[in-house]
């Protein structure tokens, strides 16, 4: 479905503009605190740029990372939290968002409920599973559950057509993995060895708190961790699925019913809300012949056994206490590293924040979003294109015929700032005082049912797929479409008393890397529409490749931990944003300050101050366990090399920094990145 490229952790300002009022600035944005003047630049910019920021703000249990962002999340996040109490602490009009938004917040932080129903407001459900007699009536109940938000073989989902993006289209993807990548299930080194024994182990016990005897138990593990296995085997790799085209199979559905003929596919699509399907989009034909022959093949008592613990594992978060505690056992401090599960109120918040989220998200807006802040992102965002604009004119490696496509395309970015321009309607989710599960499962099928009314629709391209509260940003290739939510548009990230050096280094460049997300090594293959259509002359990919795989190799000779090592090609995109989002946003800025040059303060040029705001975005402790599943799991390099490996290829900050061949970070000017 649509490949949507999220910074991670996006951090935008109101508006760069307001930077130059005719005010002289009172700061210079950068607290001289959060360095490390005891390393030096060219040895390790990240400690020298963010060693004191490290320092000054250690892990809590809490968490397996914290960082500069998190800082803003949890300020979002109190703010919410006041919102909602405000709603949750007085009656309103049965069926109105105000009741919604105030019940299910009561109803998450109510322990007390929680742990006297245990597991019983999945017991019936468990029965449901338990009764599958025959073969043929598992494929109805895989639909049933897949709406529930109970995945298992294989995941179903509408979105735009990549060859037709103004139609939605029906996908099938890869789908049933519990550890949500497939090396957790073959990689052979002894930490995730030690991470799928750990798995094993947890299964067996969720199996028993949810009550089956200790027996029943460990065999479900078993059978768990063998479909589980089987399936990782004919996964793509996260590589793989950066290639849009081979994850592009478009079939009718006699193609499909002939190819995977075992499977009922009436009685799934049915069951799961989809009607008249012409057409399925197979995204990984591998990975879905191996759940058809799992299905066709696997004894009803053990394929129910399987799909009893896709339930226990999907409603996990929403039971009581100890069943909670152990999913958190395994997922967050095992694989992830924390010690300690969030407290209560801070989980109840996200889940209501998330389930209504744009209810949530208006109710923020007006009372910590200025609406003239939305119009003066749209003169910002301006600025930045045509920044980006030269710097495509300029390419010495580009010819005239794809820099004109390239100028179509960025002239064409729809920007979406602050908040969407027609609310959801949430009349129609029921949200009750029965149970946490019963009302996730509720909005779960609300949401659903929703997305599946799409298929074989035009795509509502002003529809957002992040609330206004978000701390994020993202980049969505089939609508060319730019993205900067309101929870994002505030300090700590954007100083209105700063100087352009802080602003335009730790905004501009979130900003332009949101920009170069559109020409990455995945965005460049769609149009100024949102096609997957190839408007690059054939010399001209071929150089772009050729630079690009500098970056790969580059990347890949980093270790991250140990004899572990990044991943070049996964984290390909990101880097190649990081890296023209640093381009843009320098260029934008020495233009912005030629006529009025800034002064050197504290000992730092305008042009030092720049990478070092850009550095403090990415300041962040995290715990050795969450080192290894990001490397695993994530697009984005670890904050530590997007500064390092960032700036090692900027021409610029060697000039800011004095950095010269005698120091460890330098690279040789013609082995350096040289794309956007």
């Amino acid at each position: 479905m649509n490949m949507k490229h999220y910074l991670s952790v996006a951090v935008l300002c109101l508006a760069l503009t307001a930077c130059n009022t005719g005010k002289a600035p009172q700061t210079i944005g950068i607290d001289l605190a959060n360095l490390d003047t005891t390393a030096l630049p060219g040895t390790d910019f990240y400690q020298y740029a963010c060693g004191g920021w490290m320092k000054n703000h250690p892990l809590t249990d809490e968490y397996s990372q914290y960082g500069s962002f998190t800082v803003l999340a949890e300020n979002n996040r109190k703010q919410i939290q006041g919102l909602i109490e405000e709603l949750s602490a007085v009656q309103h009009e049965a069926g109105s968002v105000a009741q919604k938004i105030g019940t299910l917040y009561k109803v998450a932080m109510d322990s007390v409920k929680l742990n006297q129903d245990g597991v019983t407001p999945i017991k019936a459900e468990l029965d449901e599973i338990a009764a599958l007699k025959d073969k043929k009536d598992v494929y109805a109940l895989l639909g049933s559950l897949e709406r529930r938000g109970i995945t298992s073989y294989l995941g179903t989902g509408v979105g735009a057509d990549q060859m037709n993006s103004d139609m939605n289209a029906v996908y099938t993807q890869q789908a049933g993995l519990s550890m949500g990548e497939r090396d957790y299930y073959l990689a052979t080194d002894e930490a995730t060895t030690k991470i799928r024994e750990a798995f094993k182990v947890h299964v067996q016990k969720m199996y028993q708190l949810a009550g089956f005897d200790e027996a029943t138990a460990k065999k479900g593990s078993g059978i768990v961790m063998d479909v589980e296995t089987r399936l990782a085997k004919a996964f793509r790799s996260m590589v793989e699925l950066r290639d849009p085209h081979a994850n592009y199979n478009k079939m009718t559905m006699d193609e499909v019913r002939k190819q995977y003929a075992t499977f009922n596919w009436d009685a799934y699509l049915t069951n799961l809300g989809l009607k008249d399907v012409k057409e399925i989009i197979v995204g990984q034909p591998a990975s879905l012949e191996t759940a058809v022959k799992i299905l066709d093949t696997l004894p009803v008592d053990q394929q129910s056994l399987y799909l009893q613990w896709k339930l226990i594992d999907a409603a996990a978060a929403y039971l009581s206490d100890e069943i909670v505690e152990q999913n958190f056992d395994f997922y967050g401090r095992t694989m992830s590293g924390s010690k300690e599960l969030q407290p209560r109120w801070k989980r109840a918040v996200s889940v209501t924040g998330s389930v209504l989220g744009e209810a949530v998200g208006q109710m923020y807006v007006e009372k910590y979003f200025p609406a003239a802040a939305k119009e003066r992102m749209v003169t910002l965002v301006k600025n930045l294109q045509d920044a980006l604009g030269e710097r495509i004119q300029n390419l010495e490696w580009m010819g005239d015929s794809t820099k004109a496509k390239a100028l179509e395309k960025l002239a064409a970015f729809h920007v979406k700032i602050g908040y969407p321009d027609k609310w959801k309607d949430y009349s129609t989710l029921e949200i009750k005082d029965d149970s946490f599960w019963a009302n996730i499962e509720r909005a779960i099928c609300w949401s659903s049912d929703e997305s599946m009314a799409k298929a074989g629709k035009p795509v509502d391209k002003e529809e957002w797929h992040m609330t206004p509260q978000t701390v994020n940003a993202y980049y969505n290739p089939t609508t060319n479409e730019i993205c900067f939510p309101a929870g994002i548009l505030q300090p700590p990230f954007f100083d209105m008393n700063a100087d352009d050096a802080f602003n335009y280094g730790a905004i501009g460049v979130v900003i332009g890397h949101e920009m170069t997300h559109g020409f990455d090594d995945q965005g460049r293959q769609y149009d100024k529409d949102g096609n997957l259509k190839d408007w690059w002359t054939e010399e001209d990919a071929k150089r772009f490749e050729e630079r690009a795989q500098v970056m790969v190799n580059f990347f890949d000779s980093i270790q991250v931990a140990p004899g572990v090592y990044a991943n070049g090609k996964q984290t390909l995109g990101e880097n190649i944003a990081d890296y023209g989002g640093l381009q843009i946003a320098y260029q934008a800025f020495k233009k912005a300050t030629a006529a009025a040059p800034l002064a050197t303060v504290s000992g730092l040029t305008p042009e030092q101050r720049f990478f070092l705001a850009y550095s403090g975005v990415w300041a962040n402790n995290v715990r050795p366990e969450f080192v290894l599943y990001l490397t695993k799991m994530d697009v984005h390099s670890l904050g530590e090399w997007r500064v390092n490996g960032a700036l090692s290829q900027i021409d610029a900050c060697y000039d800011a920094f004095n950095i010269t061949e005698k120091d460890p970070m330098f690279i040789a000017k013609d082995k350096r990145v040289a794309i956007w």
